[in-house]
């Protein structure tokens, strides 16, 4: 009798540590699809140059490096300068290749390369922009995918 229930709890024991084990694996991918389907609205909202979409998608607090020497800070800094480039630029991701995305408590960290390319509006040859970025997302309940872009780091390519 003693051995059965000794038994009975071990398989309890062992079911739980399972089902807990399960959990944040299912909860991680879901999350992962989550990222994955943000990337891609904010890479739309680019093509069809939908700032309320972009801006809506970014964090007040964020801040942004896109090169050594530029740093925006805040969503209306980060946003004012998407708008100047949208206002002479059509943009138009071309590569976009996820190499890890970290998920951790309310927060994700994305690592992709990427290759953009970009037609002047006002004539001249379009151009490709490619490098690596990091970008940090937390949940922001007042974004439409849940998710909103708080820090970002660009690498441009050199090779």
């Amino acid at each position: 009798m003693t051995k059965t229930i000794f038994q009975l709890l071990f398989l309890f024991v062992l079911l739980g540590i399972t089902a807990t084990s399960c959990e944040p694996q299912v909860n991680k991918d879901a999350i992962r699809q989550q990222i994955l389907d943000n990337g891609q609205s904010i890479r739309d909202a680019f093509a069809k140059g939908d700032i309320e979409k972009i801006k809506a998608l970014h964090h007040p607090d964020v801040e942004k490096a896109l090169a050594y020497s530029n740093v925006q800070k805040g969503r209306e800094e980060v946003i004012k300068g998407i708008e100047e480039t949208l206002e002479n630029y059509y943009l138009i991701f071309i590569k976009n290749e996820v190499e890890s995305i970290l998920i951790q408590d309310g927060l994700a960290i994305e690592q992709s390369r990427f290759s953009i390319k970009g037609t002047p509006k006002k004539g001249g040859e379009p151009f490709v922009f490619s490098g690596r970025s990091m970008v940090t997302y937390v949940r922001y309940e007042k974004s439409p995918t849940g998710w909103a872009s708080i820090r970002e780091i660009i690498q441009v390519a050199t090779e």
